[in-house]
């Protein structure tokens, strides 16, 4: 799984019955990050930190939230917990914890006046374990959806999943919460879970020249948020160039991705461990998303209104 990379720990907070939550990963010293976000709707906290052409390479622990802006609160509660474990970028008078985070649009199911809170990410990070992790309908995954742009009442649920690659001593691990307004592809070209068209199947696949409904779809409301990570020994730009490959995984898994209706986002760390060439490691890194992209719907589980691939 995920957390077989020395040092990486996941936990979740997951509210079942407001459709929400959030998730950490919790990061070893000297772990280096980068991020890459396409699409026209992000929602983060610290990411500029993360350009390669910034002087901060340590990154301490990653935040994805439910909750859409009001989630972002919830990263507070990550760094209180690094405080207590006297963990953070050394200044002369403090450490300050390195906390980047992003969000997905979870408030058009369960209860929208319910949102991730710095409790509940402090939470996540006391639970947060180096064994197997939960995927599907939990963390930040609990309230995602995907397959949105033919309108809410095509779609169906999505969720976190995971992948991982491992060849000698590398490692190349996935973390993906899948909250796409496109549909989610398997590796042969079939849809996995997407629009569903109300005679059977999927829009898509029933009428190939579909496109977006009539209907404007609200702005801002899907998001895939991904975490890619390896133990090669990779600078801050051979990260940020993993995370930009990353993102070419995301298009093989989701059509369409990277719209005005998404911000998809994927974060990179590297713990420094396998000497590797980094066009090797960049591959992988694709694989692996698209493979946990998957792996998030194949794992979700649907409710009484949004089906599930389950």
């Amino acid at each position: 799984m995920f957390t077989t990379i020395s040092g990486i720990k996941v936990g979740h907070y997951t509210d079942t019955k407001a459709m929400t939550g959030c998730t950490v990963i919790l990061c070893p010293p000297g772990a280096v990050g980068s991020c890459d976000m396409r699409g026209s709707a992000p929602g983060s906290r610290e990411t500029p930190l993360l350009d390669p052409e910034k002087t901060m390479n340590q990154v301490h622990a990653i935040l994805l939230t439910g909750g859409s802006a009001f989630g972002l609160a919830a990263a507070d509660g990550v760094v209180n917990y690094l405080v207590e474990k006297k963990i953070g970028y050394e200044t002369p008078w403090v450490k300050v914890p390195i906390v980047p985070a992003a969000v997905v649009f979870d408030l058009n199911v369960g209860d929208k006046n319910v949102r991730p809170l710095p409790a509940h990410a402090y939470e996540a990070c006391k639970v947060a374990t180096d064994g197997n992790i939960e995927r599907g309908s939990v963390g930040a995954g609990t309230g995602a959806t995907v397959g949105k742009w033919m309108g809410p009442q095509y779609w169906m649920k999505g969720g976190i999943g995971v992948a991982e690659y491992k060849y000698n001593d590398l490692i190349v691990s996935a973390f993906a919460v899948v909250n796409a307004v496109g549909d989610v592809y398997d590796e042969y070209g079939k849809i996995l879970a997407g629009a569903r068209h109300p005679d059977g199947g999927f829009w898509a696949e029933v009428d190939p020249d579909a496109r977006f409904g009539e209907t404007p779809l609200p702005l801002n409301t899907n998001t895939t948020l991904v975490v890619v990570a390896s133990n090669a020994k990779l600078n801050k730009m051979d990260v940020y160039k993993m995370c930009r490959r990353a993102q070419s995984g995301m298009a093989r898994a989701i059509k369409p991705v990277h719209t005005s209706h998404d911000g998809d986002c994927v974060f990179g760390l590297a713990t420094g461990v396998v000497d590797i060439q980094i066009d090797y490691a960049a591959e992988i890194a694709a694989e692996v998303t698209a493979e946990a992209i998957r792996d998030g719907v194949r794992s979700a589980k649907g409710t009484e209104v949004i089906p599930g691939f389950k």
